[in-house]
């Protein structure tokens, strides 16, 4: 848990921490915007292979260049010019430019600016509770995972592979020197965090003859197992199924959204689990007092 002394010794260590979240939700921006993109791309190019039907000259997207995460340099997405230094410095390019593109004046997303501050206040966080270790830094690139999962399944319904099953090997990894929980807990709890929502997904599936709960759903889940054990588990399923009935109940009555579309579960699993990190005990008192 947080201490007074967590701030006040090595008055470095939080300055740093917040300068580092800064760069790396710079980064996370990169990959929330181009990770869905090169999903798309590798997909779209594998049904023409399997399909044996040849590039559309007119299709603008099969004839851009592929993408990944460092090519190409980062650029405004309505003039498409490149962004010099001084615009990608974090926070202070966007506030430089008054959140707008100096090339043609276009307004730019406030999303960039919240991920950067957000990632530097979360990381700020976590290494005031858990102080300059190595299970610490472990931590940051758990809660740097969640931040990118939860943005990209906010935006595309979509939790990719490509960051939940690192996200899972890692935590394992990390629990194999018991840096968070015993390594037995840490594998029991991927091996239940991904049966659990398999036994609702198909219990709802033969229930209904919907998909009420996509795999990546489970396979967050496995690896919130494998990162804060077994016994977390329970907290974050009820706080997320809480979370996730509240802002579709919001959604519904303020939005006037139709109750039977979709609404993606991986923010509120994320944000469950940075809530058992940090605050599991407290929780857990909370909710059973709540349920008594």
């Amino acid at each position: 848990m947080m201490s007074i002394e967590a701030f006040t010794d090595e008055s470095w260590l939080l300055p740093a921490t917040a300068l580092l979240g800064l760069c790396i939700g710079s980064f996370l921006n990169v990959v929330i915007h181009r990770l869905p993109l090169m999903l798309q791309q590798q997909w779209r190019a594998q049904c023409r292979q399997v399909l044996a039907v040849p590039p559309a000259a007119e299709d603008i997207e099969e004839a851009m260049p592929a993408l990944n995460l460092a090519q190409p340099r980062s650029h405004c997405p309505v003039c498409r010019q490149t962004l010099g230094v001084a615009d990608l410095i974090p926070l202070l390019g966007f506030l430089r430019r008054r959140g707008r593109c100096r090339h043609c004046g276009a307004a730019i997303s406030w999303r960039y600016p919240l991920v950067e501050a957000g990632t530097a206040l979360l990381s700020v966080v976590v290494v005031a509770a858990y102080g300059a270790t190595l299970p610490s830094l472990a931590l940051l690139v758990f809660v740097w995972f969640l931040m990118a999962l939860a943005l990209i399944d906010a935006e595309h319904l979509l939790l990719p592979d490509d960051l939940t099953l690192p996200l899972l090997w890692l935590g394992l990894l990390a629990n194999s020197l018991a840096w968070l929980v015993p390594l037995h807990a840490a594998l029991y709890g991927a091996v239940a965090g991904y049966l659990l929502l398999w036994v609702v997904s198909r219990v709802f599936r033969r229930l209904t003859g919907k998909d009420g709960i996509g795999e990546g759903d489970l396979k967050l889940l496995a690896a919130l197992g494998a990162w804060l054990g077994w016994q977390a588990l329970p907290l974050i399923i009820v706080l997320a199924s809480l979370l996730g009935s509240l802002t579709g109940l919001v959604l519904i009555f303020f939005h006037q959204r139709d109750r039977h579309a979709a609404i993606p579960f991986g923010p509120f699993l994320a944000v469950a689990g940075c809530a058992a990190l940090l605050g599991g005990e407290q929780l857990q008192l909370a909710l059973f007092r709540f349920l008594q």
